[in-house]
């Protein structure tokens, strides 16, 4: 699935804000910006294929999206980043315009 122009500007405000957060090189910026649209692609598709899904279905799968996340970010991230990574997830309180508790 593609992502339309205000979910890519969506990713792209999230990776900003992210990337001065963590202090992140082009290569990281690059892969966080690829691993968080695959992940945006799959809740949307998630919500198409299931379109009585309720908020808490959807919030499920962003949980489960961003644990996956999480897994591939070990690869690239410095310990300190990954550690700013988990404190600002921590504080999360709304991902793609889903309510969300950590």
């Amino acid at each position: 699935m593609t992502l339309t122009t205000e979910q890519r500007e969506s990713v792209a405000g999230e990776l900003k804000k992210l990337a001065g957060t963590l202090n992140l090189t082009d290569d990281q910026k690059q892969k966080l910006s690829t691993f968080m649209s695959e992940a945006r692609e799959k809740v949307e598709e998630y919500k198409q294929q299931n379109p009585n899904a309720t908020q808490d279905d959807v919030i499920n799968k962003i949980k489960s999206n961003r644990t996956a996340l999480r897994q591939r970010l070990v690869n690239f991230l410095t310990p300190e980043q990954l550690t700013k990574w988990d404190a600002g997830v921590a504080d999360m309180k709304e991902v793609w315009g889903q309510k969300v508790a950590a």
